[in-house]
């Protein structure tokens, strides 16, 4: 999150964050005019704040008209400017002849910030935006993110249920594989690497985890299912092949079945969820790099911050309180 001149990603992972949005506006104080029910800023507004010349912002809006218009800048014309002189004229100085005026409103104005090179007021500003950033979510999130996972109300379900699929894995391997025990973190780390490219070792060091962390404690609900799905078709296939020879699978029959499992059609929505998921999160949220799925990193969504920081996110503690009838009635079942 460092270079933020240089990452889409990242500067769109700023602009879907409304929280951080909230906190930098108030930090800067620059309101501009409210117009449309928001504040919006002219071009002279900002060239103004920005210390630059007109020509270097209409180079900007050239070279990222995309990226700027998709969070906000718009060129209003007719009725829409018509309204804007009669109620601000005296403010944005518009000529009667002017046709079309370019508007900022209060994201793409940020964006634009992430962008300007040439402008020592644009970089202090993305030095702070970044300070806010990490401030913010540490706020909302109690102060650590190593467990933000925990937050999304559908974690604990997808926990419970992939619990429940572990023990049928563990429980086809110790029945239908010919291996000692080593076979379960084994074939456990070939899982991890099938979805995510990463074995249970790996992926602790990314996240800096001790040694006595448990890696799923950490993991997304979407990453959850994607192993959970796992564990039962792989359960399924042991015990069928099992069956079907009439003894135990040998290390490199289990293999195999390994290698056409993963390889079935059926299991890659899942697996490109999980990695696009566990990629982009961990990098914004967790500042995470993983390394080997940066191609699927993608922005992290205004809908995923909701789900960890906003409204929508629930506190594990409230989670485990209002489940524990559920969880007494599966532990009364086993």
């Amino acid at each position: 999150m460092n270079d933020l001149t240089n990452s889409s990603i990242q500067r769109q992972n700023i602009l879907n964050n409304k929280y951080a949005i909230q906190r930098i506006q108030e930090y800067i104080g620059f309101e501009g005019i409210l117009f449309e029910g928001e504040f919006k800023f002219t071009k002279v507004m900002v060239v103004k704040f920005f210390d630059i010349d007109e020509r270097t912002l209409d180079r900007y809006l050239e070279q990222y008209q995309v990226e700027l218009k998709h969070n906000g800048y718009v060129l209003i014309r007719g009725n829409a400017l018509k309204e804007l002189k009669l109620q601000f004229a005296p403010v944005i100085n518009v000529g009667s002849k002017t046709t079309q005026l370019g508007l900022f409103n209060f994201r793409s104005f940020l964006n634009l910030a992430m962008l300007l090179k040439e402008s020592s007021n644009a970089q202090l500003l993305r030095s702070k935006m970044l300070d806010i950033v990490i401030d913010t979510i540490n706020e909302r999130t109690g102060g650590g993110t190593k467990f933000i996972n925990r937050r999304d109300a559908n974690y604990l379900p997808a926990a419970i249920q992939e619990s429940n699929y572990r023990k049928d894995f563990t429980s086809a391997l110790s029945n239908y594989v010919n291996m000692g025990n080593y076979k379960y973190s084994l074939y456990t780390d070939k899982i991890y690497q099938c979805i995510f490219k990463e074995n249970a070792k790996e992926y602790k060091q990314i996240l800096k985890l001790a040694e006595t962390d448990n890696a799923r404690d950490t993991m997304y609900a979407e990453v959850l299912n994607s192993i959970a799905s796992f564990e039962i078709g792989l359960a399924f296939e042991l015990e069928r092949h099992s069956n079907k020879i009439k003894r135990k699978l040998e290390p490199a029959e289990v293999d195999t079945i390994f290698s056409k499992f993963t390889q079935h059609p059926q299991q890659r929505p899942y697996i490109e969820d999980a990695r696009i998921k566990m990629a982009s999160r961990d990098l914004h949220f967790r500042d995470a790099l993983h390394l080997k799925l940066e191609e699927y990193i993608q922005s992290v969504s205004p809908a995923d911050f909701e789900r960890f920081l906003g409204e929508q996110s629930v506190d594990f503690e409230k989670q485990l309180e209002e489940a524990k009838d559920v969880m007494k009635r599966l532990k009364q079942s086993e």
